[in-house]
C-alpha cells in the first residue's frame, strides 16, 4: 500500500507548489474537537497533518503547545486516544496524517506495537524529536518503522552540528523537520534572524524534502521561509487561537481553523 505522504510529496512537485503541514494536540480543546479540527484543517487545505499525543514534559514545546498538553491530559486524553481519532480521521481526510510524540510515550506503548497500530490506524509518518539516529537504529525503532511501512520524520536544529546532521540524513525518509530557530515552539517568538543560511546548510545533506516550523504564526513568515524549503509547519499559531474557545464549542473551533488557515495557504502557490 502506497504511503501519503509520498503521494501527496509527489503531487506538490508535480503541481510546482509549497506544502503546509498543521498540528493539532490529540485532546485539545476536546478530544470530541480533535478530530473535528482535522477535518478542517484538510479541508482549509492542509497537505499534512500532525497529530502529537499530549505528554507531561513537551521538552521541544514551548508555553502555548504545553499548556495544550497540559489542558488535554487533565481533561481525560491518553495515548490509545490518539489511535483511535486517527483512526477515524484518515478515513475521512485526504491529508497524509502524523504522528508527533515523544521516546518515552513510544518505548512505554512498546516500539514495535506502537508502529503497527499507528500504521493500522492509518498514520503515514512519525515524529519523534528527542530520539536520536543512533537510538533509532540500535533499539529496533527504523525496523519497525520499515516493517509497518512509516516514515521516520527526523528533526534538525540551528544549532545541529554537521555531523548530527549527517547522521540523520542517513536514518531521514519522508520530509524532514527543521526547526527554525535554538529553542522551543512559540509563534510569538518567530524566526531566527539566520534562518536562511541554516536551512541551506540543512539541505546539503538531505536527500528528502524538508520542513520548516517553530515561529511560522502568518502568511509573512511563511513567505519568509518557502523559499528555502518544501514545507512550512503551523501549530502554536493555530492553538493560540483556540485557547479563548470554549473547549465544548467545536463548531466555532472549527471555523476558527478553517479561517485561519485560508490567510495562509495562498502564499503556497
Amino acid at each position: 500500500m502506497a504511503n501519503r505522504i509520498d503521494e501527496r510529496l509527489a503531487a506538490l512537485a508535480a503541481g510546482r507548489r509549497k506544502g503546509l503541514m498543521t498540528h493539532v494536540v490529540v485532546g485539545y480543546p476536546s478530544l470530541a474537537s480533535t478530530s473535528a479540527l482535522i477535518v478542517a484543517m484538510d479541508e482549509a487545505g492542509a497537505d499534512f497533518i500532525e497529530l502529537q499525543i499530549p505528554f507531561s514534559d513537551p521538552l521541544a514545546d514551548g508555553p502555548t503547545i504545553q499548556s495544550a498538553c497540559e489542558a488535554a491530559i487533565e481533561r481525560g486524553a491518553r495515548v490509545r486516544d490518539a489511535f483511535t481519532i486517527a483512526a477515524e480521521s484518515s478515513a475521512r481526510v485526504q491529508a497524509p496524517l502524523l504522528f508527533m510524540a515523544y521516546a518515552n510515550t513510544v518505548y512505554r506503548y512498546g516500539t514495535e506495537a506502537f508502529c503497527r497500530d499507528a500504521a493500522a490506524a492509518g498514520i503515514s509518518g512519525l515524529i519523534v524529536p528527542d530520539l536520536p539516529a543512533e537510538a533509532a537504529r540500535h533499539e529496533g525503532y527504523l525496523d519497525a518503522c520499515r516493517r509497518h511501512g512509516l516514515h521516520n520524520i527526523v528533526t534538525l536544529a540551528p544549532t545541529s552540528t554537521v555531523g548530527r546532521m549527517a547522521a540523520n540524513a542517513t536514518v531521514a525518509s519522508g520530509f524532514a523537520y527543521c526547526m527554525s530557530r535554538r529553542g522551543v515552539t512559540g509563534a510569538q517568538l518567530g524566526l531566527a534572524p539566520d534562518v536562511q543560511a541554516y536551512l541551506q546548510r540543512a539541505r546539503q545533506h538531505l536527500t528528502v524534502p524538508m520542513a520548516v516550523g517553530f515561529g511560522i504564526s502568518d502568511r509573512a513568515r511563511m513567505e519568509q521561509v518557502l523559499p528555502y524549503c518544501d514545507i512550512a509547519t503551523v501549530g502554536s499559531a493555530l492553538i493560540d487561537r483556540l485557547a479563548g474557545l470554549e473547549p465544548g464549542d467545536v463548531a466555532r473551533q472549527a471555523d476558527t481553523t478553517r479561517a485561519f488557515m485560508r490567510t495562509l495557504t495562498p502564499a503556497l502557490a
